[in-house]
């Protein structure tokens, strides 16, 4: 009992995958808000109420989950350098963030529409950055040719 006391850590800390792993990567986000969209078009085309309402909770969960992959991308890849170079990203992640909330609260597929528009253009910012090269692991197709 008092040697698990001793050796337990008094500091945690936290990353998005518990560990700063250094993979990041727009497409993260991309997908949660793909399924954002797919899910209100599936919603539309229902009239099954107990379907509706689950699709009203994964949504949600899906949103959430896309304005969490964005807030990863600016805190913690996004650099003082990259935002030097690109100032355009501070904003793009602040109003994608903002738009993640409205999808959230929304069964509109345009605004839907207009979050993967803006995850788009981080990921073009992203590109530009270096993104790909400085955290993706290369595919083995990719490392041969």
């Amino acid at each position: 009992m008092f040697l698990t006391r001793l050796l337990k850590p008094t500091v945690t800390a936290s990353a998005h995958c518990d560990l700063p792993c250094g993979v990041y990567d727009p497409e993260q986000a991309r997908i949660e808000a793909e399924s954002c969209y797919k899910i209100i078009e599936k919603y539309n085309a229902s009239s099954d109420e107990q379907f509706k309402t689950r699709a009203i909770v994964i949504k949600e969960e899906r949103a959430e989950l896309a304005k969490h992959h964005i807030d990863v991308l600016w805190s913690d890849y996004f650099k003082p350098e990259h935002v030097q170079k690109y100032p355009e990203i501070t904003e793009l992640c602040w109003k994608a963030a903002k738009q993640c909330s409205k999808v959230k609260g929304s069964l509109d597929l345009a605004e839907a529409k207009t979050l993967l528009d803006m995850i788009d253009k981080i990921a073009d910012v992203w590109t530009k950055a270096g993104g790909p090269q400085a955290t993706r692991v290369a595919k083995l197709a990719a490392a041969r040719a």
